[in-house]
């Protein structure tokens, strides 16, 4: 947390590959940024993307410049490596938001126990139904074979 005289800010972090752009991706940027002063991005690399065994179908530059210009994001960073922990120690921030499909996994479980630590707090956000870029592709991948 920044401090300025006696005001703190409070810094928010969220990570997401932000391929094919969506209101789900929109409601996560736009609710985190209701909840702290500062919000950075993390945008997962081409590289990492392909590590799920996923093909992004925007090239890693572009969707961090679609994400840095929402209204709602202060700093876009690239995201080289899965460990949020490691992205804590470069950024120290405050509060880490997070979808909802990741709640009470082992994973998220153990990581939410090392952030309580050192003071930060995991915000699980609603997965936005209906819409995802899975389903994305898959709708445009049914029209192209019609």
């Amino acid at each position: 947390m920044y401090q300025r005289g006696d005001e703190k800010t409070v810094i928010g972090y969220t990570s997401g590959v932000y391929d094919l752009f969506h209101i789900g991706h929109l409601n996560l940027l736009k609710n985190a940024k209701g909840l702290c002063d500062k919000l950075i991005v993390g945008v997962t690399s081409d590289e990492m993307v392909a590590y799920k065994n996923k093909k992004a179908i925007i090239p890693h530059q572009e969707r961090m410049e679609i994400v840095r210009n929402i209204r709602h994001v202060d700093s876009v960073v690239p995201q080289n490596d899965m460990d949020k922990f490691k992205m804590w120690q470069r950024l120290k921030f405050d509060i880490m938001f997070v979808g909802d499909d990741w709640f009470k996994t082992e994973k998220w479980e153990e990581l939410d126990e090392r952030f309580k630590e050192v003071g930060v707090k995991i915000v699980y956000f609603p997965y936005t139904k209906g819409t995802s870029s899975t389903l994305i592709n898959q709708t445009l991948s049914e029209l192209r074979e019609k």
